[in-house]
């Protein structure tokens, strides 16, 4: 363990807190934003008890009132309106009777009444739980229920599906149910509940007790779970430790084009919001209205997904657009691996401002590469966030030896606090205080982390462990390969061989034997993939993790068409599509 411990210890001195807090607010340029009314009310809220991470908006309201917080629909917030109508929000629930550790429920696109609701419900510690917005009525349903949600904020766009989860579940009645925008079913509104608030309303609220959120997993391999987070003392500085090693000022612009009901887009909001900087929602991700919004607000900053990156690429490449994107100083992936071609494909396209950032809705961020580190060691997630410790654990539960490969555990002060209400996944995932998502990893001789996997996800041939980050990584070097997933199938001899599922970049033709030839000039034996699909687009969820689980259900079809053409070394193309539920549809194959 001690091999593995390459960050610093978790808890910073006072020294060492002081030292930190005075560089982020020199480095950032939040200092020159702290004025004395600022600080009364930060000591103020302190003092009577009121503090809650929602506080750091009250503070720049005080600092920054003029200042805009939040751009939406072209639609400029100041900090000091945004700061009003949260705790306004936080009265309404008081009046109607929700407050600590009473869970409430969101669905709906990036938007304002997002954010309103977020830092509204921290006011009152009532623990706020967003879920996506592309759930069907038996998914909204199962949620309310996991979540214990007390009410329910739904998107007018998404009313039907609300209304068809009431009639699943007894506790969700039109008393608790709110449509945010229009209602077209004679449901209430987000603006009958704000009438609901009771001027002058006091909100009290401790920051040490019950959960600031409750974030639900993206489910790829399962129901999704609660993970529930608070914000402990040492939030701050852990906070503090990974903006320091990123370029993020107060002067920033951020983009947000993920959803907010997943933790990538979210946590960089909730960094920001520490910063005082502007943040611009986009209600989902397009190309056009991305890149007009980089040009439009000057955007510095943005966080999104690997898939986010491939298509402004493919954008830039197509179109020759000449629009001005130079202002971007530093795109955060996350979410789900970052092949490195697609990682210095991006940079050549609009220079070295990528960071890969490692971590998960249960972890918080755990490491960082820069650019750098991407540009000389392509594939990696960079170096550790100091304040986290690592651990890479083998399956008899010792350490890997240095440089060895073993699943990935994590202690830090951003570790959630467990799964809501389910103990037995809570201890499955932690090893005393470490937490394990069941990735597969391994460090560097220069300390570097690379993911090769998940643990679920190893494919072991012949006795041979079969690492599918491994395989990919070659099979994405090749030029004509736009992205692909590696699986174990059933195999009578092996135990398990090695299947690519591959997608080719438009008006590519590759043939498998081109494939096997390139791979095997890389690897050997067992590691060289068998068999091929070809596919139009891999399933993924909606923050872009590649859905195996999806993939071994198309493997029981490609199976007996890859054996009826094996005579003929016919290529076996399997079209899928990705549901709105974020689930796959097979289509009859086609044949290459």
């Amino acid at each position: 363990m001690a091999n593995q411990a390459m960050a610093l210890a978790i808890k910073p001195t006072s020294k060492e807190r002081r030292a930190l807090v005075k560089r982020a607010l020199r480095q950032t340029g939040v200092g020159k934003l702290v004025t004395l009314r600022g600080m009364w009310r930060m000591v103020r809220a302190t003092i009577t008890n009121t503090r809650t991470p929602s506080t750091i908006y009250s503070f720049h309201a005080a600092n920054v009132p003029n200042k805009i917080a939040f751009i939406w629909r072209d639609k400029m917030h100041t900090y000091a309106s945004f700061d009003a109508r949260a705790t306004k929000v936080g009265q309404a629930f008081l009046a109607l009777g929700v407050g600590r550790g009473q869970n409430v429920l969101m669905m709906m696109r990036n938007r304002l009444e997002f954010m309103e609701l977020n830092v509204g419900a921290q006011r009152v510690c009532a623990p706020a739980c967003s879920v996506s917005w592309h759930s069907t009525a038996a998914e909204l349903a199962y949620l309310a229920q996991a979540s214990d949600a007390r009410m329910l904020f739904v998107e007018d766009c998404f009313e039907k599906i609300a209304i068809e989860a009431m009639g699943r579940i007894p506790s969700l009645t039109r008393a608790n149910v709110f449509i945010v925008g229009e209602s077209h079913f004679g449901l209430r509104t987000y603006n009958d509940f704000l009438e609901g608030a009771k001027r002058g309303a006091g909100l009290k609220a401790q920051v040490d007790t019950g959960a600031a959120v409750v974030i639900f997993t993206s489910g790829t391999t399962g129901k999704p779970k609660g993970a529930v987070r608070t914000f402990p003392r040492e939030a701050l500085p852990q906070a503090l430790r990974f903006i320091v090693e990123t370029p993020m000022t107060s002067d920033d612009v951020h983009l947000v084009a993920c959803p907010l009901y997943h933790s990538t887009a979210y946590g960089f909001v909730s960094l920001c919001g520490l910063l005082a900087t502007t943040v611009v929602l986009l209600d989902e991700f397009k190309v056009e209205p991305f890149v007009d919004a980089v040009e439009k607000y000057r955007v510095t900053s943005t966080a999104v997904v690997p898939t986010i990156l491939s298509r402004l690429v493919r954008w830039r490449e197509e179109t020759k657009d000449p629009r001005d994107m130079s202002s971007l100083k530093a795109v955060f992936a996350a979410g789900a691996p970052l092949p490195g071609p697609l990682a210095n494909g991006f940079m050549d396209a609009f220079g070295d401002v990528l960071f890969n950032v490692y971590g998960a809705t249960e972890t918080g961020m755990v490491t960082l590469a820069k650019p750098r580190d991407l540009r000389e060691a392509p594939g990696t997630i960079g170096r550790p966030v100091p304040g986290n410790i690592l651990r890479f654990v083998l399956d008899d539960g010792t350490d890997a030896q240095p440089m060895g490969i073993g699943e990935l555990y994590v202690s830090s002060p951003m570790l959630v606090k467990g799964y809501y209400k389910n103990e037995a996944a809570t201890k499955e995932s932690m090893i005393d205080s470490y937490f394990s998502v069941g990735d597969l990893a391994r460090m560097d001789e220069n300390g570097r982390i690379f993911i090769e996997g998940r643990s679920r996800d190893m494919i072991i041939s012949g006795g041979v462990n079969v690492y599918p980050a491994e395989v990919e990584s070659v099979l994405h070097d090749h030029p004509f390969i736009e992205e692909c997933a590696v699986v174990g199938v059933p195999n009578a001899d092996l135990g398990e061989h090695v299947r690519a599922f591959v997608v080719l970049k438009p008006n590519r033709v590759l043939s498998e034997g081109d494939i096997r030839s390139f791979v095997r000039r890389q690897l050997s034996g067992v590691k060289v993939p068998r068999d091929y699909v070809f596919l139009p687009e891999l399933p993924r969820n909606l923050s872009g993790k590649v859905l195996k689980t999806e993939l071994r259900k198309i493997t029981l079809l490609s199976d007996q068409l890859l054996l009826a053409d094996a005579s003929t070394s016919a290529h076996v193309s399997v079209a899928i599509k990705t549901a709105p539920d974020g689930s796959t549809m097979e289509s009859p194959p086609s044949r290459r």
